[in-house]
């Protein structure tokens, strides 16, 4: 018999167009290489990374982790560089007995500067968390008719309130709500891969779906639904991954120019 998680890839996969494995092959989980497969046919702005890049990512996020006292236990994590000549987010199983496994790669954007409250996006260690809910977007738009958090329904992951530099006036220090969300999908997703926003990651809203789905980042969350706790951001529908994660590693790589395999600079006035 086909585990529910199972049931849902099958569905997924017709939804999707997918070829997946035999039912038999599924097993009772979502394996790692499975998660992958998916990623790879449904998440729109996609990067191929090369295999010495996923490695220096891995060893990215295992020394920031590290640095933070928080061990590498099997678990998914999610890794953005910041830097402007990169702007991507990659997603990792850490697995117990061998090196991280790169899931998938897509193009962000993060802090943009020269306009008020636009912050740089800051690097750390933050964890998701019910302490700082996560909510779904309403899908309203702006005076400029734009739908800051994409569409209706979109997952808005909150990293809390941040210390973060301050990229317009006289600079300085100062606090920001450090969120990770989609974004308005006619005028500001196609300029995903450039720094674009106040400070915030944008993502994908195909990833955003994949991780709300498969509650990849959700181990604080389905801990706390296993407590009791009512949780309402958590979809009804959902089918968490075995060994679901809770970090978001911000990095900057200090790359001086923009390799061949991140996505091309869009020169797009900022809304």
């Amino acid at each position: 018999m086909l585990s529910s998680v199972s049931r849902a890839l099958v569905a997924m996969s017709l939804a999707w167009g997918l070829v997946l494995p035999t039912s038999e092959a599924l097993g009772v989980g979502l394996a790692p290489a499975q998660l992958s497969e998916i990623f790879g046919a449904r998440v729109d702005h996609r990067l191929t990374v090369p295999a010495e890049e996923a490695a220096r990512y891995a060893t990215l996020v295992l020394a920031a982790l590290s640095q933070a006292g928080i061990a590498s236990d099997p678990q998914y994590v999610a890794v953005v560089d910041r830097n402007a000549n990169v702007q991507a987010i990659f997603i990792y199983w850490l697995g117990s007995d061998a090196p991280p496994l790169l899931i998938g790669a897509a193009a962000v954007s993060t802090g943009r500067g020269g306009a008020l409250d636009h912050f740089e996006t800051p690097l750390g260690v933050f964890e998701l968390t019910p302490a700082n809910p996560d909510f779904r977007a309403e899908g309203t738009r702006n005076s400029l008719g734009i739908r800051g958090y994409g569409a209706k329904g979109m997952r808005v992951f909150d990293l809390g309130w941040q210390q973060a530099l301050r990229l317009w006036g006289a600079g300085g220090v100062s606090t920001m709500r450090l969120q990770m969300h989609a974004t308005d999908p006619d005028v500001l997703e196609p300029r995903l891969g450039t720094p674009q926003s106040k400070g915030c990651i944008r993502i994908p809203a195909s990833l955003d779906q994949l991780l709300d789905h498969f509650g990849v980042l959700d181990a604080a969350y389905l801990s706390a639904a296993a407590r009791g706790d009512h949780i309402r951001v958590l979809p009804a529908d959902q089918e968490p991954v075995e060994g679901a994660g809770r970090y978001v590693v911000i990095v900057d790589s200090g790359r001086q120019s923009r390799p061949a395999w991140s996505p091309a600079l869009q020169a797009a006035s900022h809304p």
